[in-house]
């Protein structure tokens, strides 16, 4: 950013020397069309693509598989923050018909006890799931790091933590499982929250009243805006391959 701001202006020559820009978005090439640059193509975000990939490499997860398979409804909160669990768990609460799948950005032991304190229905921490007892729990809460991005591909709406703070958490993990996505009122600075906002696949909530409108919304038309969040990371993929093809014909 700081070749495009009043005070970098100095250093914007060393441009010059990249032979070629790839870039996300029309708003990118101006940018660079404003420093007299026009060997510019645009071809997209390539986290369409790894996400992607991540989705159609996921290890299977048995536990979470069993966990989910008897329930109408599962709710993934992924890199939750506690003003994130401030409207998740007292829904969770009052709605006996879902399950919830709860992974914390924070899981130090004060944290997950704090969390477990405000559970009114069982819950079980994924470390100490076994085949025997994960079918009786509501909650699971993950307690280990690694595991979310496979883990949502076994819920059917997802919220994605850290609206209420600094920004969104990725939101694309979820949706290219083909999921409504719910997140707090900051995603500006993400192009692929707006886009998914545009393409009706998520929401966005800004306290307790419109998070459960938002959950009963997602919950209820579930199948449509799941399909509006797969066919959007679908076709937004491609620009890895743009890149590939470019850089080998140069050669």
């Amino acid at each position: 950013k700081i070749f495009f701001r009043w005070y970098g202006w100095g250093y914007a020559h060393v441009l010059k020397w990249v032979s070629h820009f790839f870039v996300q978005d029309e708003e990118s090439a101006r940018l660079l069309g404003t420093l007299g640059i026009d060997n510019v193509t645009i071809v997209g975000d390539t986290r369409f693509d790894r996400v992607l990939d991540i989705c159609r490499q996921a290890r299977p997860l048995p536990l979470v598989q069993k966990f989910a398979e008897q329930a109408s409804i599962v709710f993934v909160a992924g890199s939750s923050w506690p003003v994130d669990e401030e409207f998740i768990i007292p829904y969770f609460n009052a709605h006996p018909f879902m399950k919830l799948i709860l992974a914390p950005h924070v899981i130090d032991e004060m944290h997950l006890r704090q969390i477990e304190s405000r559970l009114k229905r069982l819950s079980l921490r994924y470390s100490a799931a076994t085949d025997e007892n994960i079918s009786q729990a509501d909650c699971l809460i993950v307690d280990c790091y690694g595991l979310l991005s496979s883990i949502y591909r076994y819920g059917h709406v997802a919220y994605i933590g850290g609206g209420f703070g600094v920004s969104i958490h990725n939101t694309l993990e979820a949706a290219v499982y083909g999921m409504p996505v719910i997140f707090g009122p900051k995603w500006q600075k993400f192009r692929e929250a707006k886009g998914l906002l545009q393409a009706q696949a998520a929401l966005s909530v800004r306290n307790y009243k419109e998070f459960a409108r938002a959950l009963d919304t997602a919950f209820a038309t579930q199948q449509m805006m799941g399909e509006r969040a797969a066919n959007y990371v679908q076709s937004e993929c491609g620009a890895t391959d743009i890149i590939y093809k470019a850089l080998f014909q140069q050669k």
